[in-house]
């Protein structure tokens, strides 16, 4: 009986956070990696290697791969479930680190101009889903 009083009290605790916060997401700074192979892994660890030493991070991220043995893989990144960076690379490319710290560079601006557009967008009678 005294486990169910605490973990009702647990969860309590959290809905009144929650509620107090504004449904806004707690969880601020991941990475996610749903690449497939270990190619994609290698670019996904310098990728986030990258943003991690070089941005605060108050956003989430997924990295995406759909590899293919004749064209090399698609990586892609997406931010809140739209594309922020998408490109083809080639698995025998040796300057993969390279090539994962500028998409983190693209990845990061393009970021920053969102942010920026988001403070000067008037949505004074209408909000940005009903346009």
């Amino acid at each position: 009986m005294k486990r169910w009083g605490i973990g009702l009290l647990g969860v309590m605790l959290c809905i009144s956070a929650q509620a107090s916060n504004g449904g806004e997401d707690d969880i601020q700074g991941l990475i996610v990696d749903n690449t497939i192979s270990r190619f994609g892994h290698d670019f996904y660890r310098y990728f986030s290697d990258r943003l991690v030493d070089t941005t605060p991070l108050d956003f989430n991220l997924v990295v995406k791969e759909r590899p293919s043995a004749r064209w090399g893989s698609l990586i892609w990144v997406e931010h809140n479930q739209r594309l922020v960076y998408r490109q083809f690379i080639q698995p025998n490319v040796m300057e993969l680190k390279g090539i994962a710290y500028s998409a983190a560079d693209q990845v990061k601006d393009t970021l920053d101009k969102q942010k920026i557009e988001n403070l000067l967008y008037d949505a004074f009678d209408m909000d940005r889903d009903e346009l």
